[in-house]
């Protein structure tokens, strides 16, 4: 698996600047500093195109990006085919959330169902979040 090196996040100025001192000098570096509470300065520099990014290469001790096969390898072959078949059993039913898939198995509520709730709880370490059950239960929330 090739994994491109560039990684972005969008930030929205009006968000960042609740949370964090943010200056800008158009004239002297053309660039934001956002300066974070635990004294870390963040500059953000404009490529060729005007979208001002920070160049985190050089920038040691920062996780962007957790895969499948980093969080699969804490597992055993057998702890990763059972988190799959969890997975795969909450997509058939319906996409509940977790907490209400270890209800329905610890309750028996699923007939002769070879998943335990250790298999559930791997596969949210393993594959994040259930993508289907956040579709359709989350909000938007309005811009102020």
């Amino acid at each position: 698996m090739v994994l491109s090196k560039w990684y972005a996040n969008i930030l929205s100025l009006s968000n960042v600047r609740k949370k964090c001192k943010v200056m800008y000098d158009s004239t002297l570096n053309e660039c934001f500093l956002v300066h974070k509470a635990d004294s870390m300065t963040w500059v953000f520099r404009p490529s060729k195109k005007g979208i001002f990014f920070s160049d985190v290469q050089d920038k040691a001790g920062h996780v962007f990006v957790n895969t499948v096969a980093k969080n699969k390898s804490k597992y055993t072959i057998k702890e990763y085919s059972d988190a799959v078949c969890a997975r795969s059993l909450q997509d058939i039913i319906g996409h509940p959330t977790t907490a209400d898939f270890i209800t329905y198995i610890e309750n028996n509520m699923i007939p002769n169902c070879p998943v335990t709730k250790g298999d559930i709880l791997c596969a949210k370490d393993i594959f994040g979040k259930d993508i289907g059950s956040l579709q359709g239960k989350t909000t938007r929330k309005k811009m102020s």
